[in-house]
């Protein structure tokens, strides 16, 4: 099973600095491997759409949708509260570690970092606070990973992958910092 790792960006169309699929192809031109789809505030033939283009412009299968409907695709992420789907290929959940990993093949360990897109969103792990939660699958650091400072911290301390939402979103160069925090983590990342 092929889980998501290095730069993973979250999309949220309200705070694109363009175009949400331009900002996605060109922080996939930058080094993001991976993108999850949110915009669950969408009805559901507007997001299946969004969906759709965006898979024009990631890495085949590297798009995620957010919510337990992959909308014509084969993998999903899952909230604390969302029930497993059947016949998903790839499954992640947020984590706080409580949360049931039965079935899930990743998580998303957040806020590791305090993050201006969830301001009092908190406390923050740290990423020794997040790497001592023991995850029993590849986790990804989401939360405040908007340096490269932070992105090669999250590598060091043994995350997957840095799941990253406003900096590339609000980025007046998506590629750019997209193509930063991806070689900063990448560089660090404990093997």
């Amino acid at each position: 099973m092929v889980t998501p790792g290095g730069l993973v960006v979250l999309t949220d169309r309200r705070s694109a600095a363009g175009s949400l699929v331009e900002v996605v192809q060109q922080a996939v031109r930058g080094g993001a491997a991976w993108v999850i789809l949110r915009e669950r505030d969408l009805r559901y033939a507007e997001r299946a759409a969004l969906a759709r283009e965006l898979r024009s412009v990631v890495p085949p299968a590297h798009l995620i949708v957010s919510g337990p409907d992959p909308l014509g695709g084969s993998a999903v992420h899952l909230a604390g509260a969302d029930s497993l789907p059947s016949g998903v290929a790839l499954v992640g959940r947020s984590w706080h570690g409580t949360e049931d990993l039965s079935g899930v093949d990743y998580v998303t360990v957040s806020p590791v970092y305090p993050t201006s897109s969830k301001p009092g969103y908190g406390p923050a792990l740290g990423v020794t606070g997040a790497a001592d939660m023991r995850a029993p699958v590849p986790w990804l650091a989401l939360g405040g990973v908007d340096t490269p400072e932070r992105a090669a911290e999250c590598g060091a301390g043994g995350a997957s992958g840095i799941a990253v939402m406003g900096a590339v979103m609000r980025s007046p160069d998506p590629e750019r910092t997209a193509r930063e925090l991806s070689e900063a983590f990448l560089t660090e990342r404990v093997r």
